[in-house]
């Protein structure tokens, strides 16, 4: 298991799937919540996907950018010696999912049931989107395939500056981040480690690359920051090739609370009335919203 910033991250529960590599696993909020009874992630309401069944994880910690809304620590990143392959990764995906939920069962006996306690050491998706930038893998396609291959649905979640690995990508579904209406916002609230008008090309370039594929355009809104010009949003989705665009609030969480305010958190009806006046200026057209998640679903 890696060492150093590392430490950090095994405290935060992260599993490493190599001793050199920074791939890595954790169940998300959702997974815990839906084996508890609850309510599962809006991923399953809006796409059918069980969030018992879901597996988050990495193929690397490494980023090319440095948002400013981002949970996860740029404090504490892994060194990384060498890549992990993507043989490594699927042999490791049951081992640690099991490893991380392992005293679950037995903590919440009164509420998890034995059939869903089985489907979720059985998983079936896989949500590459844990942490890091996963186009920054060299094996990313070879990876997707392999999932692919043995029975799993993959989400492949990207900031979309690598169009050429995602182009090489067959996901059951890519989403790509657009946050920001134009170069100068994305500039500061992205804060790319390169040349912001390279990265903001490639960006585009994704977006019109999902033409062929079922894929999402991600949205993060984030108050006194990027929401404003909801038309120029609605010119470059135009644009686009995807099926969906979520428009997310940001959510006060993790590291991002360094960096940003409370108030930077948008209500649910702010971002639905954002979603709106972006629908307004495109053809794609609100489908659904989930209050809890301040996340609205749209559909050309």
């Amino acid at each position: 298991m890696p060492s150093g910033p590392c430490d950090a991250l095994n405290k935060q529960g992260y599993l490493f799937f190599s001793q050199k590599s920074s791939a890595a696993l954790k169940p998300c909020l959702w997974c815990k919540r839906a084996l508890a009874g609850g309510e599962m992630c809006y991923k399953h309401q809006f796409y059918g996907i069980d969030s018992h069944r879901c597996v988050q994880m990495t193929p690397t910690l490494k980023c090319n950018q440095r948002c400013l809304f981002c949970w996860r620590s740029f404090e504490h990143e892994a060194v990384e010696t060498e890549e992990c392959l993507p043989e490594t990764i699927l042999a490791g995906v049951h081992k640690l999912q099991k490893q991380a939920l392992a005293g679950y069962n037995a903590v919440l006996h009164n509420t998890v049931t034995k059939e869903r306690w089985e489907e979720a050491l059985n998983p079936k998706h896989v949500a590459i989107s844990l942490s890091g930038e996963p186009t920054l893998y060299s094996k990313l396609p070879e990876l997707v395939d392999l999932f692919n291959a043995n029975g799993y649905t993959t989400f492949v979640v990207s900031n979309g500056t690598n169009p050429d690995v995602l182009a090489r990508c067959r996901p059951f579904q890519q989403y790509v981040s657009l946050d920001a209406p134009d170069l100068a916002t994305y500039t500061k609230i992205c804060r790319p480690l390169g040349d912001p008008e390279a990265f903001w090309e490639r960006i585009h370039e994704s977006l019109a690359g999902l033409k062929n594929k079922r894929s999402a355009v991600r949205i993060t809104l984030v108050a006194g920051h990027n929401d404003t010009d909801p038309a120029g949003y609605a010119r470059i989705l135009q644009d686009s090739g995807a099926t969906f665009v979520e428009v997310k609030g940001y959510m006060y969480l993790g590291y991002s609370r360094n960096r940003l305010q409370r108030t930077n958190m948008p209500e649910h009806a702010q971002v639905r009335a954002f979603a709106r006046e972006i629908a307004a200026s495109c053809d794609y057209k609100i489908r659904d919203e989930n209050p809890l998640s301040r996340v609205i679903c749209m559909e050309r």
